[in-house]
């Protein structure tokens, strides 16, 4: 699965693997980050895409699609 992470930058916002500190990519925005980071998971079978704020902390988590979401609401 490509589980990736999108994260503060110098320039701007970086989408990184889990297991990689190096930015595969860097965007203007976070917004266009995590764009092309949806893309990047969907077209590598699924996975979690996980949202850094700008102090780096985790801010949120989503899962793309063809992944299952670990934890699915009840109902």
């Amino acid at each position: 699965m490509g589980d990736r992470h999108v994260l503060p930058h110098a320039r701007g916002w970086q989408i990184a693997k889990s297991d990689k500190a190096q930015a595969s990519e860097v965007h203007e925005t976070q917004e266009e980050a995590i764009g092309r980071a949806r893309e990047i998971i969907h077209n590598d079978g699924g996975g979690e895409l996980v949202i850094h704020g700008e102090d780096g902390k985790i801010r949120d988590k989503r899962t793309i699609a063809p992944a299952t979401d670990p934890y699915p609401p009840r109902g």
